[in-house]
């Protein structure tokens, strides 16, 4: 290294060592007071849920609920809580007619329509698959249950009907769009 290069080196490792010790007290006590304001804020926490008479509520598997409150048709049993993400019910009719439906798991959206119930069927639960689904419509009378439209998102709803043909918006966090669906 010739003097230059030296000066320099020694230059930037001096300023270097500056910064670090001259921020390194700003950073610490931010730390520390940012660990101390968790822990208060945690015994707070602690210390209000002691005094608190309500537990939290737990969904319990075995339990049959309604699900729609325009339906009365059918009702769920939770199957599957994704984490961070919907719920997935098996479902089946309130009446205990044996169901076409008893066979394949849904999620939670009961959409009524004049033909009948519009469903989301679930094609799988795992985890790295979903969403994977199909809007189905159940027609009660006949114990049916048609596929419509396939989506691979959790946010779609009805936007508009007209005669035998529905329309269906989904937004999937980047990009959406709108189906066009023949009921018949």
């Amino acid at each position: 290294m010739n003097t230059i290069e030296h000066f320099f080196h020694r230059f930037f490792k001096f300023i270097w060592n500056a910064i670090f010790v001259l921020t390194y007290p700003v950073l610490a006590t931010f730390g520390i007071i940012f660990i101390g304001v968790t822990y208060f804020f945690s015994f707070i926490s602690t210390l209000l849920a002691r005094f608190s008479t309500s537990s939290p509520e737990m969904e319990n598997k075995s339990e049959w609920k309604q699900l729609s409150p325009e339906s009365e048709l059918i009702e769920g049993k939770l199957y599957k809580q994704i984490i961070f993400g919907p719920e997935c019910y098996q479902f089946r009719r309130k009446d205990g007619i044996p169901s076409v439906m008893d066979d394949f798991i849904f999620g939670k959206k009961v959409i009524v329509l004049e033909e009948g119930l519009l469903l989301e069927k679930w094609n799988t639960t795992e985890m790295a698959q979903i969403p994977d689904f199909d809007i189905c419509l159940y027609q009660p009378e006949a114990d049916k249950l048609v596929k419509l439209a396939h989506i691979k998102c959790f946010d779609w709803h009805l936007s508009d009907k007209r005669d035998d043909i529905v329309y269906l918006k989904w937004f999937d966090g980047t990009q959406g769009g709108e189906m066009e669906v023949a009921l018949t």
